[in-house]
């Protein structure tokens, strides 16, 4: 996923201009519709724990975005940070002012969302989209769930399934299958943001399974998750 090649087949023309946009484009627009709902937290709301990240309050998530932004821009990534480099991020921010945080990182991230978008880096949109409903999902203040990067990253989800059974999905009026050409047929009918909170690693392997499957879908549960599961159900 750090390219546009990885663009779903035969996509929308809405879908390949998403593309052509590049993962900074994204990231900006993300970014932008995030500091609105951020910047009306209060120190209750900036504290609350985030099931989707462990041991992190939402000042942390976002403590780790910036951390992000600060770290790429000085050299010091040179990939996705570490779950080490991704700790000292938050430790950096810890006990900041979250509005402080909030401020610098949007100061900052529009150099980064040049870098990503002159080398197509993907996971960096997908991350702070990731990030957006982690925080959404602790504040229970829901939304942007139609949004036009989830469309995007479904397909890649499903393609990466490499299993000995033909795998599809039908999220949102289209269908998506991964590379198998053997075995039987699998379907999921779920959303793309069902489907994006999956891969993501936001829900359990029994929240999983008991989604709108044709048939029992064995491995394939475990195959979907490219990070997680959690060990306990995330209710979104």
């Amino acid at each position: 996923m750090t390219s546009s090649d990885d663009a779903p087949d035969g996509a929308s023309d809405d879908a390949n201009a998403s593309v052509a946009e590049g993962p900074g484009f994204h990231y900006a627009r993300i970014r932008r519709r995030l500091t609105e709902l951020l910047a009306t937290l209060d120190d209750e709301a900036w504290d609350r724990p985030t099931e989707c990240c462990p041991g992190w309050r939402v000042r942390d998530v976002l403590g780790h975005l910036a951390g992000t932004v600060e770290d790429a821009l000085a050299g010091r990534l040179t990939g996705p940070p570490s779950d080490a480099q991704t700790a000292e991020q938050v430790d950096r921010h810890r006990t900041e002012d979250p509005q402080a945080v909030l401020a610098s990182w949007n100061a900052s991230a529009p150099a980064f969302e040049d870098v990503i978008s002159q080398f197509e880096i993907w996971p960096g949109a997908i991350d702070v989209l990731t990030h957006e409903h982690d925080i959404r999902q602790a504040l229970d203040r829901p939304g942007a769930r139609d949004d036009e990067l989830i469309a995007l990253v479904a397909p890649m989800l499903v393609r990466r399934v490499d299993e000995r059974v033909r795998f599809q999905v039908e999220a949102g009026g289209r269908t998506y299958e991964n590379d198998a050409i053997a075995g039987p047929e699998l379907t999921l009918r779920t959303t793309p943001f069902e489907l994006l909170r999956v891969g993501l690693g936001r829900r359990s392997p029994d929240q999983v399974r008991a989604l709108d499957w044709s048939a029992d879908p064995g491995t394939v549960v475990d195959a979907l998750f490219v990070f997680g599961p959690t060990t306990v159900p995330i209710i979104e």
